[in-house]
């Protein structure tokens, strides 16, 4: 016999839409949505609100947007709402205060399968690294970041030209679905958590934040290596590299192993229909660049303008 549970959700972008979204679609009772306060963004500053927000709103669900999560103001209302369970999707990181609060507890979807890419970044460094699978996790929110017990995981397959933002996409409606099966089996009673220590892996690999100097391509590494980091990093924040002193974005190549004519980091173009940069086993052909102070184009486009 499943209970009735009190949820407050808590998100910010496109990837938790999909997650409050298959929760309000199967009719549980979100008490209200937690989401990042209105900003400005754009050339003109206007104020934007967050995907979240713009969903919650459209489903008359009632919208929190605490500056601090340790507001009184704002606990007092989070502990009127007398919520039974609380949901994060890619929200920031809560307090105890805040996470210890409902009595069945945090849940988090995670976008890896932990204990491997706990971390800000997890589906960028899935193909950076060069997996072949990622993953989503729910689990229980606990002290130390991504690391409380497992609930549920499902593994998705990387293909091999992936990007991240091909990716994300697919792991938003993988956990969306899972985050399902979560929640109607915590209603049921029937959740078990699994600690992360008791869950085999060999090295542990992470996900922590990235710069701007880890979207930077060193052209001494392996073709393979550098062909990874453009997917794994487009569309957002994107690899980059420098064309004759200036930046220049790739958001999408090939790549071809061969014996290179050329050093690594030379390029070698046509002036038509190519341009390829060499590493030391092959050339990554750019098929979709943005040079600095230009727009985002296909390679053809680009070369008709560009006098090298």
């Amino acid at each position: 016999m499943s209970k009735e549970l009190r949820i407050v959700f808590m998100g910010t972008p496109d990837f938790a839409v999909a997650s409050l979204d298959i929760l309000v679609q199967h009719g549980f009772n979100i008490v209200a949505v937690i989401t990042a306060p209105d900003k400005p963004a754009g050339r003109g500053l206007q104020v934007q609100e967050s995907a979240v927000k713009k969903y919650a709103v459209s489903k008359d669900l009632p919208v929190l947007q605490p500056e601090k999560l340790k507001n009184p103001a704002f606990l007092e209302e989070l502990r009127a709402l007398r919520a039974d369970l609380q949901v994060v999707v890619a929200f920031r990181m809560l307090p105890e205060i805040v996470w210890n609060m409902p009595p069945e507890g945090t849940i988090n979807v995670h976008a890896s399968l932990l204990p491997n890419y706990r971390g800000a970044a997890p589906i960028n460094w899935a193909i950076i690294n060069g997996e072949k699978n990622s993953g989503v996790t729910t689990f229980k929110l606990q002290h130390e970041i991504d690391t409380g017990d497992v609930l549920f995981s499902d593994t998705v397959a990387i293909r091999e030209d992936e990007t991240a933002g091909e990716l994300h996409d697919d792991l938003m409606h993988t956990g969306a679905t899972l985050l399902l099966k979560t929640v109607q089996a915590i209603a049921a009673g029937t959740a078990k958590g699994t600690p992360q220590a008791d869950i085999p892996a060999a090295d542990v690999k992470h996900a922590p934040k990235i710069f701007k100097e880890t979207c930077e391509i060193n052209w001494q590494h392996p073709l393979d290596n550098i062909y990874n980091l453009v997917r794994g990093l487009s569309p957002y924040p994107t690899a980059w590299t420098t064309l004759q002193g200036k930046n220049l974005k790739i958001f999408k190549a090939r790549k071809e192993h061969t014996t290179p004519s050329k050093t690594p980091g030379d390029f070698d173009t046509d002036q038509k229909s190519y341009l390829k940069i060499a590493a030391p086993d092959g050339y990554l052909y750019l098929e979709e660049i943005q040079l600095e102070g230009k727009k985002k184009m296909e390679i053809e486009a680009f070369l008709r303008g560009y006098r090298f």
